[in-house]
């Protein structure tokens, strides 16, 4: 196999052509997006470069306590985004379904797939832990997204149906099945339109990584089947977990539907 091709700064600086192409076409069609993607741009390219120097930093000093605290951050990070991307408000209470959602359903299939799956020794190697953490987190963080939206947005929009289900004798349980049905659902398309056409329409980026660092294509492949599982197990806990636990929360002790939930 031959050496990966290391960039010179000139030619990472080539690359930043396909944004002032951007810019240039949201320009003309009159599109206010121009500081967005110059912001936009700025920060994934300070973010990456902090993020280089910190992961030579840990594979360099291999420590169990840093390894884990990398991963609470990044989780962190995540929930944080999820209540920040969320369409509509979200109170306390759900602020709280939606962290330990993510923290069971996260982590649970993280430790599943570096115990059991990868194997791999020590457990807390950061070149292993820490790149399919990111994966899975993020993934995951995207998921939820989509489920807290929709579940929200689904009760609003289906009040009427819901409370007629609830008069007939429904429970809650029964009465919100349709709106958390359709919100697991949307929740879990991105994951698996990705698995539908990942090899054919598009090769993922564990993958193309691995190839391009040298690695055999057949080995790269391994890879990224295992994570890909590792995402979906991930995605569909947290998810499941927190409509699960979300629904409740439109309904009082007496199981009414809450007249105004914000």
């Amino acid at each position: 196999m031959k050496e990966i091709i290391d960039f010179s700064f000139w030619q990472l600086l080539a690359a930043y052509v396909f944004v002032l192409i951007l810019i240039l076409i949201v320009k003309i069609k009159r599109i206010p997006r121009e500081k967005e993607i110059l912001l936009a741009t700025v920060r994934m390219t300070i973010q990456l470069i902090l993020a280089g120097y910190i992961l030579v930093y840990l594979f360099e000093n291999t420590h169990p306590l840093l390894t884990l605290l990398s991963i609470c951050i990044m989780q962190v990070f995540a929930i944080y985004n999820v209540y920040k991307r969320s369409n509509t408000r979200i109170n306390l209470k759900m602020k709280k379904i939606i962290a330990l959602s993510m923290t069971l359903g996260i982590f649970f299939s993280l430790f599943y797939f570096i115990f059991i799956v990868i194997n791999v020794s020590p457990w807390y190697e950061p070149r292993y832990f820490i790149p399919i953490a990111g994966m899975i987190i993020g993934n995951s963080m995207t998921g939820i997204t989509l489920g807290v939206n929709n579940l929200i947005t689904g009760m609003k929009s289906h009040r009427e149906e819901v409370e007629g289900a609830l008069m007939l004798g429904a429970t809650p349980k029964v009465a919100s099945k349709k709106v958390t049905n359709q919100a697991f659902d949307a929740a879990m398309i991105p994951t698996i339109n990705s698995m539908v056409g990942m090899g054919i329409v598009f090769l993922p980026g564990l993958m193309t990584g691995q190839i391009l660092s040298g690695t055999s294509p057949i080995v790269a492949i391994e890879y990224q089947i295992a994570v890909i599982l590792g995402i979906v197990g991930s995605v569909s806990l947290s998810v499941i977990l927190f409509l699960h636990l979300g629904y409740k929360q439109f309904f009082n002790d007496r199981s009414q539907l809450i007249q105004d939930y914000d």
